[in-house]
């Protein structure tokens, strides 16, 4: 079901997807319009867009879960100014998976194809299960910092401190895996779109490179252009497209 929305409309819980490192919060607006202020010609893109992903991930999403998952995306747009380009996935209080996107990234995207490639990628972490798997790896480094501390003879106090950075350690574990995941499926999203995904990843070369850094969110900008390469080729030669 289709919706453009300011995203202090929303109110989420639980953690987000590993594309950023907070959980949406209550966001004031000046308006009902999330577009206010921005050119016609982003509005317009952005609209174009989410009228043509949003019903292909869905439909990837309920031939993927089978049954399982909500797959009736809210799209809401973060009309804050001022922000850094930003784009997430997360879900709402009634569990429905919401993609935000801000006004500073919707303006910035140089063509159709980059926000189709975001729009497809923060879909993926919902449609691959990302936001629990998350939750999980959090759950076991709390679990097993906390029960090292413990075994040590640790104080109250200091076995909470293991617990907390556990928790932290164990989130960040696989997050690379999964961006590189949601790259992936992603990219065949936005084939199945009719855009193009290597065209639209472009947009990683404008990005810092984070490098391999050890416990890191992101994987380096070459890893995740090569994804979308080698799965775009892949799926063209299989005749998808």
């Amino acid at each position: 079901m289709r919706r453009l929305l300011p995203l202090f409309l929303v109110l989420a819980s639980g953690l987000v997807s590993a594309c950023t490192v907070a959980p949406i919060s209550s966001v004031p607006s000046g308006g009902s319009d999330p577009f206010s202020g921005t050119d016609s010609r982003a509005a317009r893109q952005f609209s174009e867009v989410v009228h043509r992903v949003e019903p292909v991930a869905e439909n990837q999403c309920r031939n993927f879960s089978r049954g399982g998952s909500n797959c009736d995306f809210l799209i809401v747009v973060d009309d804050r100014p001022d922000e850094t380009p930003n784009a997430f996935q997360t879900r709402d209080s009634q569990g429905r998976p919401v993609l935000a996107f801000n006004l500073a990234l919707i303006r910035e995207a140089q063509n159709a194809d980059e926000l189709a490639f975001v729009m497809g990628h923060e879909a993926s972490h919902h449609i691959l299960g990302h936001l629990d798997r998350v939750q999980e790896d959090a759950a076991i480094g709390a679990i097993i910092f906390s029960g090292i501390a413990a075994m040590t003879g640790a104080d109250e106090a200091s076995v909470r401190s293991a617990e907390e950075f556990g928790a932290s350690v164990g989130a960040r574990t696989f997050t690379k895996n999964y961006e590189l995941e949601a790259d992936e499926l992603g990219t065949v999203i936005t084939l199945r779109s009719g855009f193009d995904p290597i065209r639209g990843a472009r947009f990683f070369e404008r990005l810092p490179d984070p490098g391999n850094r050890f416990l890191g969110t992101h994987p380096p900008n070459a890893a995740r252009i090569e994804t979308v390469r080698r799965t775009t080729e892949a799926y063209r030669t299989g005749g998808g497209v």
